[in-house]
């Protein structure tokens, strides 16, 4: 057995138990007649590595993977964790499939094409989080693409947030005292202080974005209800991929689909319905009709001035 081959392991057999309840041997037959198992060359699977990899797929996931015992001797998933866990766990498993694909095949190259735009500020990822979870002070230079200025921040820093492929620190300004979100590219200097931080900040972080959409929250307003108008055919990749957690279908018919939902109407929100075109159309609320109308207003003058 490849001692790199783990990975694919796991999530082959997360896969598996996902659909119901296997013996041993259901899932070595399984596994040996993967794709992935085939292009390694993996011709064997014991039951000690099964039990191997169970225990380590708890230590990973979180995710309780028990056998029955009594009967039938086939393994199930006993327990996974909270939603939001485990929607991590998905994406992560979707992580190693991929890297895993990837360097099954050294010519990966001629068949996989990487999206060329790519987030920066990753490298700080590490050290942030590292500041999250041991309230550590920090201290970075950060580049505002509103006023085009550098400013030099010290923060409480209190979570980690990605919005549209880009990374963004959610800290506590100690200058003011108030809550702000900074994009991780364009975060430099950074410096993490020995010193920890003592308040005790009342913030649920996962509450305070509940009704955002992307980094923006407009504390001081209520959200609204939005309500779009789509057609059939984009109706279809709103369903696969909701616009917010708070997404609901209120009508349906051959013609169109109207979609409802519970959030601030921001800037970020108006360009990402913009982005869809005539495919679109924006019912309620009257404040964002009225914005978009001017937004578009002002960028047909672009083409006749």
């Amino acid at each position: 057995m490849k001692k790199d081959f783990f990975l694919a392991r796991y999530a082959l057999i997360i896969k598996r138990l996902e659909r119901c309840p296997a013996t041993y041997e259901e899932i070595e037959n399984y596994l040996l007649n993967s794709r992935e198992f085939q292009d390694a060359n993996v011709y064997q699977y014991s039951i000690r590595t099964l039990q191997r990899d169970i225990k380590d797929i708890n230590s990973l996931f979180n995710l309780v993977i028990q056998n029955k015992k009594k009967g039938d001797n086939r393994y199930f998933i006993a327990s996974r964790p909270v939603m939001e866990v485990d929607e991590y766990n998905q994406r992560l498993l979707e992580s190693y499939q991929i890297i895993n694909a990837i360097n099954t095949y050294p010519d990966f190259a001629d068949f996989v094409f990487l999206e060329s735009r790519k987030p920066r500020g990753i490298d700080s990822f590490y050290d942030l989080l590292f500041a999250i979870r041991n309230k550590k002070v920090v201290e970075f230079e950060h580049y505002s693409f509103l006023n085009q200025k550098v400013t030099k921040r010290k923060v409480h820093p209190l979570a980690l947030k990605e919005s549209k492929d880009r990374w963004y620190l959610f800290a506590v300004d100690t200058k003011d005292k108030k809550t702000k979100s900074f994009g991780l590219d364009r975060i430099r200097y950074l410096d993490v202080y020995k010193a920890s931080f003592k308040e005790k900040y009342k913030i649920d972080v996962k509450e305070h974005f509940k009704n955002s959409f992307g980094v923006m929250n407009l504390e001081e307003q209520k959200p609204h209800k939005i309500v779009l108008e789509c057609t059939k055919q984009q109706a279809e990749y709103i369903k696969s991929f909701p616009l917010h957690s708070t997404q609901e279908i209120s009508l349906e018919n051959s013609e169109k689909v109207i979609f409802e939902m519970c959030l601030h109407p921001t800037y970020d929100f108006m360009q990402e319905i913009l982005s869809y075109g005539k495919e679109v159309k924006v019912l309620e609320p009257q404040c964002l009709i009225d914005d978009i109308k001017i937004h578009l207003q002002e960028s047909i003058k672009n083409y006749f001035s």
